[in-house]
């Protein structure tokens, strides 16, 4: 087989040395690309002939499926698959697995520190000391006794759930899809406006689809309390980022943070949120610690293993 892996994996060389050794000896040739493709044309320069493709979050659009007519499979180093042509690749009966599950206590890890930078106003206090200033009107909030709100109650916005209530914090969420562990933990399920009129602070963990695109808008951040947060370690696409942007700037929510956007980083200079009043943004790194490298790692040559011995794991 012509395997490729488009883009690095976040491990190191020898741990991944060390992986591709059996498929080599196996008689599989390998191509290994240490940095990311910069267009989908570099992408499908790379993946032309390849018939196994493993990638990470570079998109993977229906021109670049078909330009690749020797592809059977991909093997996605991510979580989300929205950032890949599907349909493309059930019409050529191209199989899909991801590595869902690597990242899920990084993601809810980030979540919680974006809340706690918010609610002890982090920024504002660094900024402070590095201008010689003290900490007046730094007076922040506790994370303890506020009600956070969970929309998409999945494995990660399950870990997030028990680790705000570590904090002693009151949870609610909202999801179409009914939770064992929502009931097992005590977490009252609520439609979204009403989620949204109750919570002290919002976070999104919803996947990206079409019906969810754009789901927190203007009439959505409408909802919310003055004093509310909102947090999105989701998809960009899901939250109209003007409409957030102008909550934000009119003082009708408190604050907000976002490890994703439309686009990824770097950012234009135009972007909404660049200059919006109290937000704390990250270069779309929540799923990104080391501990989380090695495990994604280790779910995606599980997968390759399993669909060269016939018996595919993890098909989205």
């Amino acid at each position: 087989m012509n395997i490729v892996i488009m883009e690095p994996l976040g491990i190191s060389d020898a741990l991944l040395q060390k992986q591709l050794e059996p498929l080599r000896t196996a008689g599989h040739q390998v191509t290994v690309y240490s940095d990311r493709p910069s267009s989908v044309e570099e992408s499908i320069q790379r993946a032309k002939n390849a018939e196994i493709l493993i990638l990470t979050n570079s998109p993977f659009p229906a021109r670049a499926v078909d330009a690749c007519p020797c592809l059977r499979y991909l093997d996605v180093a991510f979580t989300g698959i929205d950032h890949i042509a599907v349909e493309s690749c059930r019409a050529r009966d191209i199989l899909i697995s991801n590595a869902s599950g690597y990242s899920d206590q990084a993601v809810a890890e980030l979540t919680i520190g974006m809340m706690l930078s918010l609610l002890r106003r982090m920024p504002a206090c660094d900024k402070a000391v590095r201008s010689g200033e003290s900490s007046k009107g730094l007076t922040g909030r506790e994370l303890g006794g506020r009600t956070v709100g969970i929309i998409g109650f999945g494995r990660i916005g399950q870990r997030v759930a028990r680790l705000c209530q570590a904090f002693d914090a009151r949870v609610i969420a909202s999801d179409p899809a009914p939770s064992e562990t929502a009931q097992a933990l005590g977490i009252p399920y609520l439609p979204l406006e009403e989620l949204l009129r109750t919570s002290d602070i919002v976070t999104l963990h919803a996947p990206s689809t079409p019906a969810t695109a754009g789901m927190i808008g203007t009439q959505q951040l409408a909802l919310m309390r003055p004093s509310a947060l909102f947090i999105n370690c989701a998809r960009g696409a899901l939250v109209d980022q003007q409409a957030l942007c102008d909550a934000l700037n009119e003082g009708r929510i408190a604050g907000a943070a976002a490890d994703v956007f439309p686009q990824e980083p770097p950012l234009p200079a135009d972007a909404p949120l660049l200059h919006a009043r109290n937000v704390v943004l990250t270069p779309h790194v929540a799923f990104s610690t080391e501990e989380s490298m090695l495990r994604r790692a280790k779910i995606i040559f599980e997968n390759l293993d399993a669909y060269l011995s016939g018996t595919p794991i993890r098909l989205c």
